[in-house]
């Protein structure tokens, strides 16, 4: 199974479409999960468009992006117990916010946004991802979303590139 894993899109805002170099990754995607600060339903349509959607809302979404999407999420995919949420908050890490969210249940990996940094790492046995942003790098060199395999085995790989056109 293969998902795409991207989010902090903020469009309109930190740019009007969404990269071709993401687009491309997403047309043979199994699934695309979106980690919040949408921005707007138009990305969720245009992702849509080219394979099923999982979302959850970030801190700058409004109404409308609170209306197609959770807060949180707990998936099953391909066997493996997902959790996704945007990680903002007070206090902590967005890292330590994401993993306290789902502290009494049991998952295999989460997904979490909101600092516009790519991760991928585990901790004490947890796999934790953050795709960083397609469209908004802040200061770092790359713009990033990651792809995951899910077969026996979940293997994420970071994407990087510099041009978001």
């Amino acid at each position: 199974m293969k998902v795409i894993i991207t989010g902090d899109t903020h469009i309109p805002g930190r740019g009007s479409k969404l990269p071709d170099r993401l687009l491309n990754e997403c047309k043979d995607a199994d699934c695309i999960i979106h980690t919040g600060d949408w921005r707007s339903p138009e990305v969720f349509e245009s992702l849509s468009a080219l394979a099923d959607v999982i979302g959850v809302y970030g801190n700058v979404d409004g109404d409308e992006m609170r209306a197609l999407v959770p807060e949180r999420q707990l998936l099953d995919l391909g066997g493996m117990r997902i959790g996704i949420v945007h990680g903002h908050g007070d206090k902590k890490t967005t890292e330590q916010r994401a993993v306290d969210t789902f502290s009494d249940e049991h998952v295999d990996a989460i997904i979490y946004g909101h600092s516009h940094i790519p991760v991928i790492k585990y901790y004490k046995g947890l796999l934790l991802m953050n795709p960083g942003s397609p469209t908004d790098k802040r200061k770092l060199p790359f713009y990033s979303f990651i792809t995951l395999d899910i077969g026996d085995e979940i293997l994420p790989e970071l994407i990087l590139f510099r041009d978001k056109s």
